[in-house]
């Protein structure tokens, strides 16, 4: 007690608002319930970590005193808890439709109780972690236990472990939607009334659907008051198309229909859907009681009976079984274990679930070397953890990544696959020994972006790119020091910034494993010479899908029997509509169905994605310098300069409808497992080409290759709207292909009309050129010109003075290229002004586009490894899950639910995961 007593002047009582992370390590995944040590929680920082870690960052000796929260789960029988771990629950009466309320079904939760043990610890710093000088128990409803301590040392154990604690309290019995409001129908007030003497009986037994008899998920029609299920799920699961079928065949004039049995006195409550054309989705009936009343339904005594599509589609993230997402009518086998471990959905996080997975979770060699644990290693001991500071862990950016790797990759917190049910098509387990719920991930790579910081879905590759600029940025920051390795040559394989071969001084990007660069050589029309330029280096293959190309076939034919080519045996899938999954009719086009028995099927071949991507294309009224600046076209092609460790292609599956709404491209995609692309090498100047003369080149600036030459000029002190940006971006077109839109627009409409036209330029995706005019010179101790700094303040308008000047010494006084630095690093902008003081090269025109970068290179032959695909409509809606090839297998990252894949769904991925064939047990000696 004397120990406790002296550190009881340092204790700190946590107010409300005060963070206090008493649920979760900050440097582990560790919790009050994967151990009989729990966590440590200071009662000065009110930061939890395991034991060891406690005092991490600490001079040796020093001490600090703590509360210890140990917690453990038993399961209850009767009210009682089980002694023999046997025997049956007590039947259960359910009286409301409701999981987790009085009368209604139980969750699983309630089937446990959860006995806590808390305790006052000292601990003492030691070189390699922390001891513990003294321990006592705690009982804060024992008087006597309590007056032990000092007042203030109780006051602020109470404090932390009743607190409501740091990170947001997962809902365990509900999905959270981001759904936008449900419209008013427009053909609510008008609609069409049958007056064909069709009364509904109030008793629900009577109720059934006219064509198949079924007597559950019913809709009625407004105007007929006929009766139908719901639509048949692509699978064929579900309803016959009832519903759907009887307005088709009354020729389209009634297109809306409530679901029996949501019809209460609450009458936004009610499932109503329209299925007209331009409304397909939930909607809003305002006379719905006057439309039901006419049926002889009063809705004054209707009570609920049935579960809306929302709740259904909330209870499905935890009980879906794979099959209705991916892989039809499998019962999947769970399996666990190191690079077998799920994680918890945080509300929409499925995108950031998915991405990790194929990033971190132990297929790529050098970021496990990295960020993961080996064979035999420990979660606690990660270099990246060490001489960090517990209160600076939950915002570290690198420690949170080695958190995240070393859990996926250990195995710590993988639960036996015994205590998980063995079919695989029951919900995961809620036992929170074995529950990663990656918040604090989330939250500092998310930082201050303003789509990643919410809980909304959003697009998994822009997600990826966002993911390489914070990894970058925090790389190059730390440097070799702390990553090590980094003063190593960068392997045979790699190539320095020159492309020479010549090994990097600095540390190795993790981006740098995916980075290539291409090449476009331009024709001039006029006399044939011919100009060759490198883009700045990409980490992602975008490929458009060209349609024109497209085969169409029976469901039961295969590409290969249709052309007589060789493609591998990968399963056929029957073709489905995007969108979210569920059952019911409020999904509209989110439904994944089947239109009809035989329905032809547009099938292509990866191999014609990458000749589009690679053909020839003609530019018109290109300003070339040697020809005095005059306008002539040209033939442009693009070539890979190299070809990185590991290639991601992404599949541009979404276009903009005649609406301007994105909608997804129906269409399977024939992926090889092996890929050869050497065809697509850049070869560079060739012997008996004329070259475009390099001092005519620099003649003019680089802007007047753009298509539109007169306006193409550079760009001057030209803001450009983040919003619109991010809202481009969200249609799955790159940053700097939204920023050259909008520097030729003025609005968004504009941009995109621009994008159309200008999408396959081969500068596309290039930065934005840089002026050449005079910067203004800086002063002699660093200072900037205060008076331009003011005027940026004032015109661009939403930058502090002291972000203005940070961007204007980047760049060296130039006005202009500081506001498009200032723009271009919003989502994480005091990082980078941060990075800047620390000397760190700033990241332009994204990742790995920085002098440290380095790019490999190799032979172009590729295994697939991985792939992430998407269930939905849109790209930042709908369900996300990775398929990772683990072995000779591939599995299944659904969230929690891990399982062998049985079929993989190779021909719908979103993102495709190849390495190069000659790296393959070969990993970069620099990480």
């Amino acid at each position: 007690m004397d120990r406790i007593a002296a550190l009881a002047k340092s204790c700190r009582i946590a107010k409300v608002l005060d963070p206090v992370l008493n649920s979760e390590c900050a440097f582990t995944f560790h919790s009050p319930y994967t151990s009989e040590k729990g966590i440590v929680v200071s009662l000065t920082t009110f930061v939890g970590t395991v034991e060891e870690l406690g005092l991490n960052g600490s001079d040796e000796g020093e001490e600090g005193l703590f509360v210890r929260i140990a917690k453990r789960r038993v399961e209850k029988y009767n009210g009682e808890e089980r002694a023999d771990g046997g025997g049956d629950e007590a039947p259960q009466t359910v009286i409301k439709l409701g999981v987790g309320v009085e009368g209604g079904f139980r969750s699983e939760q309630d089937h446990f109780e959860t006995i806590s043990t808390i305790s006052v610890v000292v601990l003492r710093a030691i070189p390699g972690g922390c001891e513990v000088v003294a321990e006592l128990p705690y009982d804060a409803s024992d008087p006597e236990s309590r007056d032990v301590f000092p007042t203030h040392v109780a006051l602020a154990v109470d404090a932390v472990v009743n607190h409501a604690g740091m990170s947001v309290q997962q809902d365990l019995k509900a999905w959270e939607l981001d759904e936008d409001p449900k419209p008013v129908s427009k053909y609510a007030a008008t609609l069409p009334f049958v007056n064909n003497g069709v009364q509904i009986s109030p008793d629900p037994a009577s109720w059934k659907c006219h064509k198949s008899g079924a007597t559950d998920n019913l809709w009625l029609n407004l105007s007929t008051g006929v009766i139908g299920d719901g639509r048949r799920n692509w699978d064929g699961s579900g309803g016959s198309n009832g519903a759907l079928d009887h307005y088709v065949e009354t020729g389209e004039q009634y297109p809306l229909v409530v679901k029996l049995g949501t019809i209460t006195t609450d009458e936004e409550a009610a499932d109503c859907y329209s299925y007209a054309k331009d409304e397909d989705g939930p909607v809003l009936v305002p006379n719905l009681a006057a439309l039901l009343e006419r049926r002889g339904i009063r809705v004054a005594g209707m009570q609920k009976t049935v579960k809306s599509t929302a709740e259904l589609e909330v209870e499905l993230n935890a009980t879906y079984a794979f099959d209705a997402i991916t892989e039809s009518g499998a019962s999947l086998v769970p399996v666990s274990g190191p690079g077998l471990q799920g994680l918890q959905n945080l509300g929409n996080s499925c995108y950031v679930n998915s991405v990790v997975q194929m990033m971190f979770g132990g297929n790529i060699a050098e970021l496990v070397s990295r960020y993961g644990v080996k064979a035999g290693g420990s979660v606690t001991t990660h270099p990246l953890l060490s001489a960090i500071r517990p209160r600076d862990a939950p915002q570290d950016f690198l420690c949170q990544v080695a958190k995240l790797g070393c859990a996926l990759t250990s195995g710590t917190f993988a639960a036996p696959v015994a205590e998980e049910n063995p079919s695989g098509s029951g919900p995961v387990s809620t036992d929170p020994r074995y529950r990663l719920a990656p918040r604090m991930f989330k939250n500092v790579v998310g930082g201050n972006h303003v789509d990643f910081r919410t809980g909304q879905q959003q697009d998994a590759a822009q997600y990826l790119q966002h993911l390489f600029e914070k990894l970058d940025r925090a790389e190059l920051g730390a440097g070799s020091g702390r990553l090590g390795r980094g003063d190593r040559s960068t392997g045979s394989g790699d190539k320095g910034e020159d492309g020479t071969g010549s090994p990097s001084p600095s540390i190795s990007l993790s981006s740098s494993l995916f980075a290539f660069k291409t090449e476009s050589r331009l024709v001039c029309a006029s006399d044939g010479r011919v100009k060759y330029r490198e883009s700045a280096p990409e980490t992602i293959l975008n490929l458009r899908i060209p349609m024109e190309k497209a085969i169409t076939l029976p469901a039961s034919s295969s590409l290969a029997a249709a052309t007589g080519e060789s493609f591998p045996a990968l399963p056929e899938f029957k073709r489905h509509k995007s969108g979210s999954v569920g059952d019911g009719e409020g999904e509209g086009e989110g439904n994944n169905i089947l239109k009809s028995k035989g329905e032809e099927v547009p099938t292509i071949a990866l191999q014609d994605c990458l000749e589009s991507w690679s053909a020839a294309q003609t530019i018109d009224d290109l300003r070339w310098p040697h020809l005095g600046n005059a306008t002539s076209p040209a033939t442009a092609q693009t070539r890979m300069v190299n070809f990185p460790r590991y290639l991601i292609a992404q599949m541009q599956r979404y276009e903009l409808g005649e609406d301007w709404v994105p909608r997804k491209i129906e269409v399977n995609v024939d992926v090889p497992h092996k890929l050869d692309i050497e065809y697509l090498k850049a070869s560079g100047p060739q012997g008996g080409e004329s070259l475009v003369p390099e001092a005519d080149e620099n003649k003019v600036d680089d802007s007047a290759e753009l298509a539109e030459a007169p306006s193409a000029s550079v760009p001057s002190q030209v803001p450009i709207d983040p919003d619109a940006i991010s809202q481009l971006m969200d249609m799955g077109f790159s940053l700097n292909g939204c920023k050259r839109a909008l520097f030729h627009s003025s609005n968004v409409e504009q941009a995109l009309s621009w994008i159309f036209e200008h999408s396959m330029d081969p500068d596309f995706n290039d930065p934005l050129p840089e002026p050449e005019a005079e910067a203004v010179p800086a002063t002699r101790d660093g200072a900037v010109d205060e008076v331009l700094a003011a005027s940026l303040v004032d015109n661009l308008g939403c930058f502090t003075a002291e972000q203005v000047k940070a961007a204007l010494k980047e760049s060296n006084g130039a006005a202009d290229r500081a506001a498009d630095w200032l723009f271009s690093h919003m989502d994480d902008l005091d990082g980078a002004i941060a990075a800047l003081a620390s000397g760190a090269a700033s990241v332009e025109g994204g990742p790995s586009t920085g002098k440290s970068a380095s790019l490999e290179d190799g032979i172009g032959k590729y295994n697939l490894i991985a792939m992430i695909s998407h269930i939905g409509k849109q790209p930042n809606s709908g369900h996300y899950v990775a398929h990772v090839k683990k072995g000779e297998d591939w599995v299944i990252f659904n969230d929690e639910k891990v399982c062998l894949s049985q079929t993989p769904p190779f021909k719908h991925a979103y993102m495709y995961l190849y390495q190069r064939d000659d790296t393959v047990g070969s990993p970069n000696a620099s990480f």
